[in-house]
């Protein structure tokens, strides 16, 4: 497959409807890897494009390129079906919004009706009998859903030691920029999908990192909510009191627009602006040369935009990880003991799950399943032990960001989001694990590409005040704007 066919920007457009100005002339209608929701919105609203030749075009390009990549589980036989109900709706006036009739992807962990929810697992390749509830939204926004995503398996909460990427049901997935090189996880396949134009956008999942990550790792946009603005009723848990459902996309106007679909609600967006604001600047120094590099780079753009930079570093970082892992691992055991009753022809307990890994031919093929064993021996909710646990992690990771909030008067904290990426094979080495604070403490955390190590991407997170989702979405789509440092991946086999 050659990199033009593959989808990069310098020449990748894909033929998906006709012109029809002053005659009826065929023209190439968009490329896709430019094209957001508003402009795809408008052309479907004036005749120049129909939902389903979007859907067409990205069905050919999940057919064309994602044997490279695996990022997509599976397509949804219904997607040509479901853009030609949007077609009629609109062709009767009755759009249900922007989103309407614009092709997505789901992460394989959110219940989704016709097709398996697995998580990445073996054990749950029993199809669910009805839809999340954020794909119910998504329904009624008459979003196509294409089909599911690759995740790492059990969100990355089965083995420490667990290769990013891969699960036993869908392999490994790549990434685009370069094919041996990590997705990162745990939502790898919306992210590599979204980078690789095999969807509009794409929904992920986070508890500690899982959007924000992989999004950065592939050069895209991922948006980790406050938790609760999004409901999870019907996603496979690693812990409910901080899972939270988020998007992903190419341009932070659509991540901004799906939010608002995922969320049930019918909101404008308006882009931020980065003149007057204040922001803490996490640098993380000697991670990395080139995330320095970035940094800094990043750093002297906001500057010169009008903004006022700090420097600042979160304080109890250490204890709030400490705490945080073993307040985790017990409330995985009890999260996910009560959904998986809630699925036909699945294991009920980590006991059976354990058990099935063991006879399975390919679940431990990989890597090991030693956080479902320490799992299984998990303290009860109700024990003062995990009571104390949860209480330092959730008080120390409040404390960490309100403090640099308040006292240096900030607008936003950002901070790098990723390394280059690393080899996909073995364990993930340790990251710049910028992403703890907001998922413990439940700040709004957005990724945005920023620079490149070679043909890697870097992106830089921004991290805002409590409950100030929409204003870091704003603010990001300033910085956006400014920046322009996102490009179509290479599919390049491997660097030197």
């Amino acid at each position: 497959m050659s990199k033009r066919t593959a989808g990069s920007s310098g020449g990748g457009l894909t033929r998906v409807g006709r012109w029809v100005g002053n005659g009826p002339m065929e023209l190439l209608a968009a490329d896709l890897d430019q094209a957001t929701i508003p402009v795809l919105a408008h052309r479907m609203a004036v005749g120049d494009l129909t939902s389903a030749e979007l859907t067409a075009a990205y069905l050919r390009r999940i057919a064309e390129v994602d044997p490279l990549l695996r990022a997509v589980l599976a397509v949804d036989p219904s997607a040509l079906e479901q853009a030609g109900e949007s077609d009629r709706r609109r062709a009767r006036g009755g759009s249900r919004g922007q989103l309407d009739g614009i092709p997505l992807l789901i992460k394989d962990n959110i219940e989704t009706r016709g097709l398996a929810t697995t998580a990445g697992s073996r054990a749950l390749r029993v199809p669910p009998g009805a839809d999340a509830e954020v794909v119910t939204r998504l329904r009624e926004a008459g979003a196509v859903v294409l089909g599911k995503t690759n995740m790492t398996e059990w969100g990355n909460f089965r083995s420490p030691r667990a290769t990013s990427g891969w699960s036993a049901v869908g392999g490994q997935t790549a990434n685009p920029h370069v094919l041996d090189r990590t997705p990162c996880g745990s939502s790898s396949g919306s992210a590599v999908a979204v980078a690789a134009s095999l969807a509009q956008v794409a929904v992920g999942t986070e508890t500690n990192g899982s959007i924000v990550s992989p999004a950065g790792h592939a050069g895209v946009v991922g948006f980790k909510p406050t938790p609760g603005r999004v409901a999870t009723g019907g996603i496979v848990p690693i812990t409910t009191r901080r899972d939270a459902a988020g998007p992903v996309a190419r341009h932070v106007v659509d991540a901004a627009i799906l939010m608002a679909a995922m969320e049930g609600v019918e909101r404008t967006f308006t882009p931020g602006t980065l003149r007057g604001a204040r922001v803490g600047v996490w640098r993380r120094t000697g991670f990395d040369a080139e995330v320095d590099r970035v940094m800094a780079s990043t750093v002297a753009l906001l500057r010169d935009r009008g903004a006022t930079t700090v420097d600042v570093e979160p304080a109890y970082q250490d204890q709030v990880q400490a705490a945080d892992r073993q307040a985790m691992v017990a409330e995985f055991r009890h999260d996910l003991e009560r959904y998986l009753r809630t699925r036909t022809g699945a294991p009920h307990t980590i006991r059976e799950l354990i058990e099935f890994n063991e006879d399975d031919p390919v679940e431990l093929s990989r890597f090991g399943q030693e956080l479902f064993h320490e799992a299984e021996e998990a303290r009860s909710l109700t024990d003062p032990g995990y009571r104390r646990q949860r209480h330092t992690a959730d008080e120390l990771a409040r404390r960490c960001l309100d403090e640099l909030f308040t006292a240096h008067r900030l607008d936003v904290v950002v901070a790098p989001t990723n390394g280059p990426a690393w080899l996909a094979r073995g364990a993930d080495p340790a990251g710049p694990r910028t992403a703890l604070p907001a998922a413990v403490a439940g700040h709004p955390n957005v990724t945005v590409p920023a620079g490149f190590a070679g043909p890697l991407p870097i992106g830089v997170s921004f991290v805002g005040g409590r409950g100030a989702d929409e204003a870091v979405l704003g603010f990001a789509a300033a910085f956006e704007d400014a920046s322009r440092v996102r490009r179509a991946p290479a599919y390049l086999p491997t660097t030197p």
